[in-house]
């Protein structure tokens, strides 16, 4: 387990330096994003905090703001915990809220700790959230922090464990709605981008589409969703899968896709001033955040987008 995730870490720390140093702007670390890992412990599948560290060497290295955006359907605490009394560190998680899910964190009330308030931010989603639901979300937050915040660098957390078909979680997403969010972190970034990896437990039919869609963004050849896969890559990919966990794919349950989206239309009302609808649980969950964090950074949550 040392070794295996000291090379995933160093290679995050590699695309960190590649990003800052040059030449690089944007890196993929796609076996990283091992977000739970604490300074003193392992946690949930996660034995060293890639990101964090890299985070950490960056700001070594002498980034003063940093942001941290994680799309995991799981809240990031241990980036988090890692950057909570820090205010160089933005940190943004959206996910199931932890009254449903581990790791049983990630509420609007964590804001970060005094002297760094605003700086932590979460974004406890309801259980079923679909396309539309998690891409409002994302609208109401995501975009105002970072273009208040300004961070000479982005680092994002992208497992795509927040899929319909992922085993263990409750949010609906497509791996079109995944896409969306890839490309909307993209615009949203300026300059330098350390893009990582992260849960996702739809090894067949999920995970290969939703990160190959995330490499084709970070190096500006977005694919068409409607792409067809291979047909050899549908016949063998549920094989390889039983052959490493010993256990039915959800390809050999649900079918293999044929395309590399799912052919979901990801149209949603994006979020505008207000409170939103309180009737909504959706609406409630992101009002929450906005009245907590935006105030913080001196924005009015009942006005700015």
């Amino acid at each position: 387990m040392h070794e295996a995730a000291a090379l995933i870490t160093g290679g995050t720390i590699e695309a960190a330096r590649a990003v800052w140093e040059g030449p690089a702007r944007h890196a993929v670390s796609i076996a990283g994003g091992l977000h739970h890992a604490m300074p003193g412990m392992a946690s949930g599948f996660c034995i060293y905090n890639d990101p964090a560290i890299a985070i950490a060497w960056l700001l070594a290295a002498g980034a003063t703001r940093i942001a941290y955006v994680d799309v995991d359907v799981h809240h990031g605490d241990g980036v988090q915990t890692a950057f909570y009394d820090d205010p160089r560190v933005l940190t943004i998680s959206l996910h199931q809220t932890g009254r449903t899910l581990f790791p049983g964190t990630g509420f609007p009330d964590e804001v970060g700790a005094p002297g760094a308030a605003g700086s932590a931010v979460n974004v406890a989603l309801p259980a079923f959230t679909g396309d539309a639901g998690w891409l409002r979300a994302f609208s109401g937050v995501v975009p105002v922090l970072l273009r208040s915040f300004r961070p000479q660098v982005l680092v994002t957390q992208h497992g795509c464990d927040t899929h319909a078909l992922d085993p263990l979680a409750d949010l609906e997403l497509s791996v079109d709605g995944q896409r969306a969010s890839y490309e909307a972190l993209h615009a949203l970034c300026d300059g330098r981008w350390l893009a990582c990896g992260g849960g996702g437990y739809a090894l067949d039919a999920v995970v290969p589409r939703a990160w190959t869609q995330l490499l084709a963004v970070a190096a500006h050849h977005s694919l068409e969703p409607g792409t067809a896969l291979p047909p050899q890559w549908r016949a063998e990919a549920p094989q390889r899968v039983r052959a490493v966990t010993g256990q039915k794919s959800v390809g050999d349950t649900t079918g293999m896709p044929r395309t590399l989206g799912d052919g979901v239309s990801v149209r949603y009302r994006p979020w505008d001033a207000g409170e939103g609808d309180p009737d909504d649980p959706l609406d409630r969950a992101v009002a929450a955040t906005r009245r907590e964090v935006l105030p913080l950074h001196g924005l009015d949550p009942t006005v700015d987008r």
